[in-house]
């Protein structure tokens, strides 16, 4: 699927931060690796620019949802490794759970059978 000509900073608030620390549940990775999944992830609908990207990695280690440590990356480069935390974890059942609550709530408005 291509991806939208739209911009995409109009992703709806809050659901970066849900993917960031969905794609961290699979374990640690470092920013590049966490848009590329997230890109293949969506089927390339989804681009992360890293001006979204590291604001909300930042973000979400103030929050104390994530944390990070320097490591090498794959290609034997210094790269920020970023970790989901307990209260990571926890954050994102509560959004996930909000986001379905949405997503239904959308879907009964736009007319569709049982929601989204």
């Amino acid at each position: 699927m291509r991806k939208s000509s739209e911009p995409q900073n109009e992703m709806l608030k809050g659901t970066l931060d849900m993917m960031i620390l969905r794609t961290l549940v699979g374990g640690d990775a470092h920013g590049h690796t966490i848009a590329k999944v997230i890109e293949r992830t969506s089927e390339d609908v989804l681009e992360v620019e890293q001006g979204s990207l590291y604001p909300a990695l930042h973000r979400l280690e103030d929050r104390k949802w994530v944390s990070s440590y320097w490591g090498v990356s794959e290609n034997n480069r210094k790269a920020k490794f970023y970790r989901l935390t307990a209260e990571g974890r926890k954050q994102l059942v509560r959004e996930t759970s909000r986001w379905r609550q949405m997503t239904r709530a959308i879907g009964l408005v736009l007319g569709e059978e049982g929601g989204a």
